[in-house]
């Protein structure tokens, strides 16, 4: 496995591989890797010749008082965790690679952006999608795997490779779980015993969904009332947003879903740390 810092040398690198007819995977990251991002590889070695791992840390998705200057970096431990996956390349760039002097230019998609993550983080996908749009840029990959616990950045990506067409095939894989339920993310080292504790709830919000669906509940009034009480009751978690919506479009579904069709998604303050999940009804 070979570590790339350089974009030159990493699209270099991708013209070669397309040209001997390689299928290349691209498993986008912020690093900090855990157990969801090695599925991740996983799956894009099971579908493509050669995988790349990006690991960078976005400057332009983090909103001026958010955590970007404390996000979890381990580059070294990344890296081996890339190759123990079966990962073939890591393109780690720095900043200044990503963004050189002068850089002005941004992709925005202006519809499925717009709710939920898109109200408490405006800028958040202006640079998730621009950054997204340079990786595809620069590793050519032939698919893309990402998580389906960012279930919004999931669809604002599928919606930005039809609208541009990108010819990458965008894989979304399951979100994967600690043993207690609670999603795997790499903001969960910040929390401690406590915290963690606390922050089951949200899983246990989304399972009341799930269940009162199963059971034939389909009113979202009642399905978002039933996750809400159940989060209120601790005193360390606090509503951003709880809501039922689209899988697709990412809006707010009124009255009565249809099962199979919908996601819930919800997001915390748990103390000072911002956790997402979702779960599909």
């Amino acid at each position: 496995m070979q570590t790339i810092t350089s974009v030159f040398e990493m699209q270099t690198l991708a013209e070669d591989l397309r040209s001997k007819g390689q299928i290349i995977g691209l498993v986008p990251t912020m690093g900090a890797l855990h157990e969801g991002h090695v599925s991740l590889i996983k799956l894009a070695a099971e579908q493509a010749d050669t995988v790349v791992v990006s690991i960078f840390v976005n400057p332009t998705q983090f909103g001026p008082s958010e955590d970007f200057t404390k996000y979890p970096r381990a580059l070294e431990a990344d890296v081996a965790a890339c190759e123990a996956a079966g990962a073939d390349i890591v393109f780690a760039p720095t900043a200044e690679e990503i963004y050189p002097k002068g850089y002005s230019t941004y992709v925005i998609e202006e519809h499925i952006a717009k709710p939920l993550e898109g109200v408490s983080r405006p800028s958040h996908f202006r640079g998730v999608t621009t950054v997204v749009a340079k990786l595809f840029n620069i590793v050519r990959p032939d698919l893309a795997v990402f998580g389906q616990k960012d279930a919004q950045q999931v669809a604002v990506i599928k919606k930005m490779v039809a609208d541009l067409h990108f010819t990458v095939d965008v894989v979304v894989a399951p979100t994967l779980r600690e043993q207690d339920g609670l999603a795997m993310s790499s903001r969960n080292r910040y929390l401690t015993a406590t915290q963690r504790i606390e922050a089951l709830v949200i899983h246990r919000a989304l399972r009341k969904a799930a269940g009162m669906v199963a059971a034939g509940e389909c009113r979202v009034d009642r399905l978002i009332a039933e996750a809400t009480h159940l989060i209120a009751q601790h005193r360390r978690v606090r509503m951003i947003y709880t809501s039922i919506v689209d899988r697709t479009t990412m809006e707010a579904v009124k009255g009565e879903i249809v099962p199979g069709k919908v996601v819930m998604t919800i997001a915390v303050w748990v103390d000072e740390i911002r956790l997402i999940d979702n779960e599909l009804l």
